[in-house]
């Protein structure tokens, strides 16, 4: 039996959400007879509070569900991406291996340390902690720092000193870890793309995308069921967008996608909540735009039932430099589990819902590109139109949280 200790700053929520990529992994890491622990922050991400009042460094919470243990580990809290972020970040880095020594005295030392990003010092941590323990390190990649910095940002270049000392950071990651696991197929394009394959060899990288829990997906379709006229109505051609509706997402692309559709069967709805929703709200009542609905935010377990009653789903957002190291957005497997046809409206490699023929993607990603391609998928013949639909869910099968726990196992047994 091996106890894997999983390093995620932010997975605090997953456990009172009961879902989540680790929380799905350590349930059927736990079926497979392995022991893991769950080591997150009790801040919550940008609330300005904790998940349990602090009573110490640290503190132990098991699901009841799965019998997985949760480590809450204290940190400052924060309200925005500011220096009390940044603070945060640290804090986490420097308490989690106290935490986890003071754990190691109590139950024993872990087997295998599996790191997680989003930022890289969770990362660094897990390196520390593995050598002081005597056992391997896993760091899982789920963003690229600093390349996601570089991307989505205008005041930072790749020779700006800061984000040049973050690729040096990010390489010694790389190397210094047993195995690199990317949850975006492109990860070793990028290392070579940096110049570093060198010093990391190919054998060491992995790929793990995220997914989908299907039992539970499945589950919850069941005993959470959407009730939504509009989403219910089979004279209409229903897309679908879940998600945030912030600045980021860019939702006003799909508002001019949705004027210049012709088809008067296509109904856009829209579920999620931002603070870019008044500016939608308005923007449709002043230009009368009568085909689109805004539906605001539900609990998650009723997003199953939503996405599989629609005639499209949307994996929308603008195009990004980094999509060329490929796109595992966890939307985009709730699609696949829905069954129903997806359109991704922007370019990206590695892209898993046409690498599995359950979508398709717009490359040139102009408005008139977009509209065209919704009404290309409502004009669809039904054969065609159910090819896409038994395609998706054949490929939320291989996508399925319990055969990715299955690649991890074998990952872990291979590193010996």
């Amino acid at each position: 039996m091996k106890h894997i200790w999983i390093m995620n700053h932010y997975a605090g929520n997953m456990l009172s959400d009961r879902g989540g990529r680790h929380y799905s992994i350590a349930k059927y890491l736990k079926k497979a007879g392995y022991e893991p622990v769950i080591f997150c922050c009790n801040a919550r991400h940008g609330a300005a509070e904790t998940f349990f009042p602090d009573t110490g460094l640290w503190q132990e919470r098991v699901d009841p569900e799965t019998g997985v243990p949760f480590v809450f580990v204290r940190g400052r809290c924060y309200a925005d991406n500011g220096t009390q972020r940044v603070g945060n970040m640290i804090d986490f880095y420097r308490n989690v291996k106290k935490a986890a020594r003071q754990y190691a005295a109590l139950h024993g030392k872990p087997d295998i340390l599996y790191a997680s990003s989003v930022h890289p010092l969770t990362l660094v941590a897990g390196i520390q902690l593995a050598r002081r323990f005597g056992v391997r390190c896993i760091c899982e990649v789920r963003d690229l720092w600093p390349e996601s910095i570089v991307a989505y940002s205008r005041r930072f270049t790749p020779r700006n000193p800061l984000i040049r000392l973050l690729y040096r950071g990010e390489k010694w990651i790389y190397q210094k870890a047993d195995a690199v696991l990317f949850t975006m197929e492109g990860g070793y394009d990028y290392i070579k793309e940096r110049r570093w394959e060198r010093w990391i060899p190919r054998s060491k990288v992995y790929v793990l995308n995220n997914g989908v829990d299907l039992e539970q997906f499945l589950a919850q379709r069941e005993q959470y069921p959407a009730q939504d006229e509009e989403l219910q109505d089979p004279a209409t051609f229903r897309v679908v967008y879940t998600g945030s509706i912030r600045r980021v997402n860019h939702l006003d692309t799909l508002l001019d996608a949705a004027k210049r559709v012709k088809d008067p069967r296509i109904r856009f709805l829209i579920w999620g909540d931002g603070d870019e929703r008044q500016h939608l709200e308005q923007r449709i009542a002043q230009e009368g735009i009568e085909n689109v609905k805004l539906k605001g935010k539900v609990p998650k377990q009723f997003i199953p039932s939503i996405v599989s009653q629609a005639s499209l789903n949307v994996v929308h957002n603008a195009p990004q430099t980094i999509f060329r190291f490929g796109i595992s957005f966890n939307k985009l497997f709730d699609y696949l589990a829905a069954g129903k046809p997806i359109l991704c409206d922007f370019p990206c490699s590695y892209n898993p819902a046409v690498q599995c023929g359950a979508g398709v993607m717009v490359t040139d990603p102009t408005v008139e590109q977009i509209a065209e391609a919704i009404e290309r998928m409502a004009g669809l013949p039904e054969e065609q139109y159910q090819t896409y639909c038994a395609a998706a869910c054949r490929g939320a099968q291989e996508y399925d949280y319990q055969q990715l726990t299955k690649k991890l196992i074998a990952i872990i047994e291979g590193m010996g």
